[in-house]
């Protein structure tokens, strides 16, 4: 099926990008869901999928919210604000829906697959405490899955929002909106996109249009058409092939920043290529558990590491400092 969107000069006029923290949960939660292995993802899958147990309940809820495939409800999206929206504003933005549109959006997923399940059905009864309850979940896997990699994540989409802007600079927005996706397709003032289910109408929507690049979104594209905002069009983000393919930092680059942060610190932001535990990185380094402790502590204080608690683990993440430092040496 064809669906094509109208656009007056108003609305062009209105388009902009933003890299939103939601539009990589129910990806990512997907994908972790499916127990397939991912060609580019494969690395981050074998780190995070054996955490997913600490969750405990909150797992469940977002089990029942986000379906192996098919609708997930809007208000889980809501419109970013700005080009960069943080995951807290975007949590209050889902906790301010109006409980009527929680029941319309939950009403159309159990259209779509049959019923709801017991947790989606307490939401709906009471969204008010429902959703104070969905976003303590969403934010509980945020730490688990994402937040320990969203330095790496984030400096993806960045990248691509800066070569679409320069493109748009170049050649104008009809080049930006050809280039997105195969699928998509901008001519004579419609955005036609492919293999979509569902028509595209400005009647149903806000002005403008929300181009959003995502790490997580897979081949295809995700829109969403929800009122009074515009509509949001998630697509894959250029350079995601390399996402996980950064290994730790060349001897070199260590032995450089040896001799500024002490042998034992470089030697920890070396292996943190991917986030780890204290446990983990005193048994790659010799170093002991209290050592690794408290150099992680001086590194967290100059903010080169970040901490993010998964369960019964606290998981370390090199920053975006630490990463260009890392680069540069």
């Amino acid at each position: 099926m064809l669906a094509e969107l109208l656009f007056t000069a108003g609305d062009l006029a209105r388009m902009r990008f933003a890299v939103a923290p939601m539009w990589e949960i129910g990806p990512s939660l997907r994908l972790l869901r499916s127990g397939l292995p991912h060609a580019v993802h494969g690395p981050w899958v074998e780190q995070v999928r054996p955490r997913l147990s600490a969750l405990g309940p909150a797992y469940g809820l977002l089990a029942e919210l986000v379906p192996p495939t098919g609708y997930v409800p809007d208000f889980v999206n809501p419109a970013p604000a700005g080009p960069a929206p943080t995951l807290a504003e975007e949590l209050a933005a889902i906790r301010a829906t109006p409980a009527g549109q929680v029941r319309r959006d939950l009403d159309r997923l159990a259209a779509e697959r049959g019923a709801l399940g017991p947790r989606l059905r307490a939401l709906h009864a009471d969204p008010g405490a429902g959703l104070a309850r969905l976003t303590e979940a969403i934010e509980a896997y945020w730490e688990l899955a994402l937040a320990p990699y969203w330095a790496r994540i984030r400096a993806v989409l960045d990248a691509d929002v800066l070569h679409r802007a320069r493109q748009a600079a170049e050649h104008g927005a009809a080049r930006v909106l050809n280039d997105l996706h195969a699928e998509l397709r901008w001519a004579e003032d419609t955005l036609r996109l492919s293999h979509r289910s569902r028509p595209m109408s400005r009647r149903a929507t806000g002005p403008g249009l929300l181009l959003i690049p995502s790490a997580f979104t897979g081949p295809g594209l995700y829109t969403l058409f929800a009122p009074p905002g515009p509509p949001q069009l998630a697509y894959p983000a250029r350079g995601i092939g390399g996402l996980w393919t950064t290994e730790a930092a060349p001897a070199s680059g260590t032995a450089a920043l040896a001799a500024v942060l002490g042998r034992s610190r470089a030697l920890l932001l070396a292996e943190l290529a991917a986030p780890a535990s204290t446990t983990e990185l005193a048994r790659r380094t010799g170093l002991s558990p209290s050592a690794v402790s408290q150099y992680l502590t001086a590194l967290r204080d100059a903010g080169l590491v970040s901490a993010h608690r998964a369960g019964r683990w606290v998981l370390y993440a090199r920053t975006a400092t630490a990463e260009a430092l890392l680069n540069r040496s």
